[in-house]
Order: C-alpha cells, then structure tokens, then sequence
C-alpha cells in the first residue's frame, strides 16, 4: 500500500481530547479526512478545515483506506468497529482498520479475526503522551498487527509521533500499552504526594520542581503535570474514569496471567477515591485533590499549607 496525500483517503472516528489534535495533524499534511464523533461540535475545527462529515462509522469506512479510531470505551471500540454500522460493515476489501484507544488486547484480536474474514487488516496502535503530545505530534505509539501493512503506514505514523514501535501481533500493542499505564499509574502517585509533601514541609513546590525533575526522579508526569498541579490547574489530558479504565483493563489481564501486581491495585483503590469525590472527568493529576483531602490538606491553587 502506497500511503500519500494524493492517493490515500482517511476516515477517523473519534474527535475528543486527543483525536482531533492526531487527526488536525494529517489533515494539515494535505490528507482528505472523512469523520465521525458522537457530538459533531468536536469535529468542527476539523470541518472547517475541509473534512467531510459521516453519519456512522460505516460511512467513514465506505469512503476512506484507512480508518483511524479513538474512542473511550471496550464497549466503544466494539461499537464503532464491529456493531452493525460500525467500520467494519462499510470497510472495502483491502482497507486498513486502525484503532489507537486503550482497548482490551482480546478484542483487538477478535477485531483482526474478523476483519481478516472480509480482506481487511486491522491494526491496534493504542498511544501515550496526553493531549500535550497529541498537539505536538509527539505521541509513543505502540503497534500490533500485520508487519507489513504497520511499515506502509509509517507516513501516517510520523505524523502523530515521535516514537513508533512495533510491538507484534494482533494485540500487542494494547498488551505494550498496559504496560505503560502500569508504570504511569505508579508515577502519579509518587509526583502528587511528592509535591504534597513538600507544600506541608513549608517548601516553595516550584522550586523543588526544579530541584528534583532533572536527576534521578525525573519522569515525564513530574515535567508536564507537576507544574499544573502546583498551579492548581486540574484540567484533563486525560481523563481519570478513562485511567480507570486502564487499570481494569490491566489488572483483568493480569489476574488471567495469575500475576500479582499489588501496587496497581493500590494505584487503582486511590483514583476510585478520586472519582468518587467528583473528579472523574478531571485530568489524571487530580488525584492531588483526593491525597490532599485524606490529609485534610486545601490544595487548589498549589499554595503551600502555612504560607
């Protein structure tokens, strides 16, 4: 498959925090999109910049190569890709089906088993780096799926990415994935009660930043969260019920494994807590505010207790 701006049509299903900064990206590449999304004001920056507007995922396959979707849910990606308008029914013989939510590895197979029976290829490519790497096309991009049809897409890839792995089979990448939100769940936890800690000693939370965030303990949560914690900046990049989601997702697999992994399971407990006190659609870094009320700490603006 030759990809290019002149011969390749896309159709992406999935506009919201992420997708539409990934599928920005290839329309400003001169691709012709074709879109889909539950609320078609989220695609509208899209539109307006010449994509044409579907009603079904279905319709996004008739008219499209490939087809890239993100979305929210298993049940989502079911919907979307295999429910009777979904993008399967309206794939074309020899199109390529390319899903990037973080989805359970087993459908990811099942999706390739039965879109293989129409002469479609299925690739699941599930990506991490928040809506800052999204924006900057600077998103990891972890790959399962037909060797070949993954090198074709390299165009597309480096468009989104700056990172490209391909990872195996038919759920590989969703496995790859759920080792990712493993070691990011861990990462939060640290950073949030790091930086609680250091409000509570009486520090300036900025400049221990500075202090910590380039040695050993440096990660990519402290960089890019880390400041917006300690300004009391809650907004999602990603959204926590989506992490909770994840983390199913992850200790299901890990339990068919018959693998132990207590500290995502603590991890787990901790963002219910957050959800439950009402901040499921906050970003990921709101835990804070749920570590910060079991300290009967206020943090809303990131200003140490005392000062």
């Amino acid at each position: 498959m030759k990809i290019s701006p002149e011969s390749t049509k896309i159709g992406w299903i999935g506009t919201g925090v992420m997708g539409r900064s990934m599928a920005g990206h290839l329309q400003a590449a001169g691709y012709q999109l074709t879109v889909y999304n539950r609320t078609n004001e989220k695609a509208q920056t899209l539109l307006d910049g010449g994509a044409a507007w579907a009603d079904t995922p279905q319709t996004v396959a008739a008219a499209s190569d490939v087809v890239f979707s993100i979305v929210g849910y298993p049940a989502d990606v079911r919907s979307v890709i295999l429910g009777p308008d979904g993008a399967l029914a309206g794939a074309n013989s020899g199109a390529v089906l390319v899903d990037m939510t973080t989805s359970e590895p087993s459908l990811a197979v099942e999706i390739a088993e039965q879109a293989a029976a129409k002469n479609v290829v299925s690739i699941d490519a599930p990506v991490s780096g928040g809506d800052v790497g999204a924006k900057n096309a600077a998103l990891s991009i972890m790959i399962g799926g037909d060797e070949q049809t993954v090198a074709d897409l390299g165009p597309l890839w480096e468009l989104m990415g700056k990172t490209i792995v391909h990872q195996g089979g038919p759920g590989a990448g969703q496995h790859t994935k759920c080792v990712n939100q493993t070691l990011v769940a861990g990462q939060m936890v640290s950073v949030c009660e790091s930086l609680l800690y250091a409000a509570q000693a009486g520090l300036d939370p900025a400049t221990v930043l500075e202090s910590v965030g380039s040695g050993a303990a440096g990660s990519w949560s402290l960089t890019n969260l880390g400041p917006r914690i300690i300004a009391g900046n809650f907004e999602p990049g990603f959204y926590i019920e989506h992490f909770l989601k994840d983390m199913r997702i992850v200790l299901e697999e890990a339990r068919r494994m018959n693998l132990s992994l207590p500290g995502l399971a603590l991890c787990d407990q901790l963002y219910r807590a957050a959800a439950a006190q009402g901040h499921a659609r906050d970003g990921t870094h709101a835990l804070m505010l749920a570590l910060a009320k079991l300290n009967a700490v206020e943090w809303e603006t990131g200003t140490p207790p005392g000062r």
